[in-house]
């Protein structure tokens, strides 16, 4: 048979399957890239099976093809109708075996040229926002809804999670093929935990963006609160956060940023795991050695100490929630109002959206089906005249409570601000005063500050006949919009505010 057009080995069932399906898997490759490259929006799973998937077939395919020759060698060895020789022979004066060179040396630089693309692409792919929040969509639906709504909805995942280098993005490939495993076996925790073990440190993530060193001043923030009335009263505060930090060459690094001081080494010890008690502090200042170390009231034992964990404080021991933010009823609530989202023309409409969302739902179809039985149900009852006079306004601030509870709570995966403490201020977790609370002192005596005014000072508060703004440097003396006496004094504002009030 010399009209062959390959060598006679490739001619079985093996080989020509192996070819059959390296040859179509190229060709839906090719035809889904050029998709991918033109799309402007595709499934997340559609990377998946492209970059991941298909390529498993097109390996699989080539390597049939000299395993069948392999093993038609074999049986064709067996048989001893012909002399076989150990080692092929080359001969490219023979048109089978030309063409198989050809079809081989050609072959061979596709494939290494799609191996190319390919592999870029499926690492392009798995470092995408769509890969890290949308293919496990159940278990990542908070992480990602909270991070579109985020300061970081511009930064991708792996920035903060991975950063440059291979190192650490080896370390992120292993952890996730467990996570692949978790998803798959339904064995995941429901809520995530936090925080994260074995976080790349923030100076190898968040300052290769923010500069602590070349912060400096204040900044001028407004927070925007409505209080729990009928009419849904107006209470902001203006207040300057003194970020401070400044060049630490010139020796002027103050206020809150002179916790990041590279010439500062600042190490606790924290009682739970979430670490929100602290009972151990230690201050260690480079140029000199000195170390001063503080207790609270409620100190470790000797033993604790040597055996505990020190933690040496970074960026996200206070900012441990730049991107999955969950904001409380209260808070969101208040947001919504202040953005105008959320009338404050309903009478009582604060305390009604704030004790919709606080249900307590199975799914996220039971939460937004409730929150607008409920909250039409309230003013049909109690406003009977104003529901059927402003149907329009109340599908609105229906629309606005569902959105604010979509942004916020996640029932399947038991998702809410209270699993999860945010460290930044002190109104509805610790934050702040878990050092700050006036309760750890040296052994010399000298306590860790509890003035309030080393972070900030008051500019303006209230609203109305009630109104104060401040003319001097020291600000304004706080005022809480209802009167508790002198109860904010001696507590932290967290003691009392839980994100449900009232």
């Amino acid at each position: 048979m010399t009209d062959r057009k390959l060598p006679r080995l490739a001619y079985n069932r093996v080989s020509i399957l192996g070819a059959f399906m390296a040859l179509v898997t190229m060709l839906i490759m090719t035809f889904l890239y050029v998709i991918d490259v033109f799309a402007t929006d595709t499934n997340p799973y559609f990377g998946i099976f492209l970059y991941m998937v298909l390529p498993v077939f097109l390996v699989l395919g080539l390597v049939l093809i000299p395993l069948g020759m392999i093993r038609h060698w074999r049986r064709w060895k067996k048989t001893g109708l012909a002399e076989i020789p150990t080692w092929p022979i080359l001969d490219l004066n023979n048109p089978s075996q030309r063409n198989a060179t050809l079809i081989f040396f050609f072959g061979t630089l596709l494939f290494l040229g799609a191996t190319a693309v390919g592999s870029y692409q499926a690492y392009h792919f798995s470092e995408s926002v769509t890969f890290c929040g949308k293919v496990c969509h159940a278990v990542m639906k908070p992480e990602h809804t909270a991070y579109m709504h985020s300061p970081h909805a511009r930064v991708a995942c792996v920035s903060c999670h991975v950063g440059p280098g291979a190192d650490w993005f080896a370390k992120s490939k292993l952890s996730g093929a467990y996570q692949v495993y978790a998803a798959l076996a339904n064995v995941y925790p429901r809520p995530i935990g936090t925080p994260i073990e074995n976080l790349r440190p923030a100076q190898e993530t968040c300052e290769q963006c923010h500069w602590p060193q070349k912060l400096f001043g204040a900044q001028q923030r407004r927070y925007d609160h409505f209080i729990y009335d009928s009419a849904n009263t107006a209470w902001p505060i203006d207040m300057l956060i003194k970020v401070g930090g400044g060049d630490f060459r010139s020796g002027k690094v103050y206020d809150i940023h002179w916790h990041v001081n590279p010439e500062v080494q600042i190490e606790y010890i924290a009682r739970d795991k979430k670490r929100q008690d602290i009972p151990w502090v230690r201050v260690t200042d480079k140029k000199t050695g000195a170390e001063t170390v503080y207790q609270s009231d409620s100190p470790f034992t000797a033993e604790e100490i040597t055996a505990g964990q020190k933690r040496v404080m970074d960026c996200v021991d206070c900012h441990n929630r730049p991107s999955h933010i969950y904001n409380s009823p209260d808070h969101a609530i208040d947001m919504a109002m202040a953005s105008g989202m959320l009338t404050t023309s309903l009478p009582d409409m604060k305390r009604v959206a704030v004790e919709a969302m606080l249900g307590e739902y199975e799914t996220e179809e039971q939460a937004l089906d409730s929150i607008e039985a409920r909250i039409l149900a309230y003013y049909r009852e109690n406003h009977e005249s104003l529901a059927a006079d402003r149907t329009g306004d109340l599908d609105r601030a229906v629309a606005a409570v569902q959105t604010e509870f979509a942004r916020n709570i996640f029932p399947e995966m038991k998702v809410r601000w209270s699993v999860y403490p945010d460290n930044i201020g002190h109104q509805e977790w610790p934050g702040c005063m878990r050092c700050h609370g006036g309760k750890h002192t040296s052994a010399s005596g000298e306590t860790i500050s509890h003035d309030c005014r080393s972070c900030h000072t008051i500019r303006a508060q209230g609203s109305g006949d009630r109104r104060q703004v401040a003319w001097t440097e020291e600000g304004l003396e706080f005022v809480h919009p209802v009167d508790i006496d002198e109860a904010w004094r001696e507590m932290g504002c967290f003691e009392c505010h839980s994100g449900q009030q009232p």
